[in-house]
């Protein structure tokens, strides 16, 4: 019988050791700390938390979102956002301070503050020299309404049509009526408009001063309760405050032909 030649069996384990280690080379996996991180989620969730806290992508269909009251030392301040595709288009105060020097101090302040809101997109804005208090309180409401905002459930941006005199495709559409002036002072006011409907109504204007304070404060918020419930200008006038709630009558039915009856 023929005997292997010693040089021959260190070539064959030569070779073999060659090739295993060819086969472990061929089976690492190819990954790379770069190539990880490109096709990671984290910058996009990272993303979405950004643009959560400025405009809320819960509220992405479009709304109007109203903060908490805020107490201040010179009375309340609440804010009301309106959202629509993950921005604010739209700030106001719906509660301010009122009365004296308070008035002057509104006046001068929130249309700033509302103004710097839209701006910015953040609850981080500007403090207005001169009402300190008001500001604060502005801020925390805003604060307040995005958070309701962000916590909203998203809807689809998609709409069934509707019928004649809707507006098809836009989630949420706001209106300022025409001022009608009354033997009291100017009424104006602003209705938001959802699917047909009426789903907040206010009174940027209104009577103020002495007794007419008390009677706006009494009637505007029935008044605005009644136009969302009644859906039209067909609503009752508030007992005492007449003039007000015929101008109110007034601007909301202006409002009403504005955005398509």
């Amino acid at each position: 019988m023929r005997k292997s030649h010693p040089v021959r069996r260190v070539v064959l384990a030569t070779a073999a050791t060659v090739s295993g280690v060819v086969l472990l080379l061929s089976l690492k996996p190819s990954s790379d700390p770069a190539s990880a991180q490109a096709g990671g989620t984290i910058p996009q969730q990272t993303a979405a938390a950004q643009e959560s806290a400025q405009g809320g992508t819960g509220a992405a269909a479009g709304g109007a979102v109203t903060g908490d009251v805020v107490q201040t030392q010179y009375g309340p301040v609440q804010v009301r956002i309106t959202v629509s595709g993950n921005k604010i288009m739209k700030a106001e105060a719906v509660q301010a301070p009122k009365g004296g020097e308070s008035d002057q101090k509104t006046a001068l302040s929130v249309p700033k503050l509302n103004q710097d809101v839209v701006a910015k997109q953040s609850p981080q804005i500007d403090m207005v020299s001169g009402a300190t208090y008001t500001s604060e309180g502005y801020k925390k409401s805003l604060q307040s309404a995005i958070d309701k905002a962000n916590a909203a459930p998203a809807q689809p941006s998609a709409q069934p049509s509707q019928p004649a005199g809707g507006s098809a495709g836009a989630a949420a559409k706001t209106v300022t009526g025409a001022v009608s002036q009354t033997q009291y002072g100017p009424v104006q006011v602003r209705i938001t408009v959802s699917g047909g409907k009426i789903t907040n109504a206010e009174a940027v204007q209104a009577p103020k001063g002495g007794e007419s304070d008390q009677k706006t404060a009494l009637s505007i918020p029935k008044l605005n309760q009644e136009a969302v419930a009644a859906g039209s200008a067909d609503i009752d006038s508030v007992s005492g405050a007449t003039y007000t709630s015929e101008g109110y009558k007034k601007s909301l039915q202006s409002a009403l032909d504005q955005a398509g009856g």
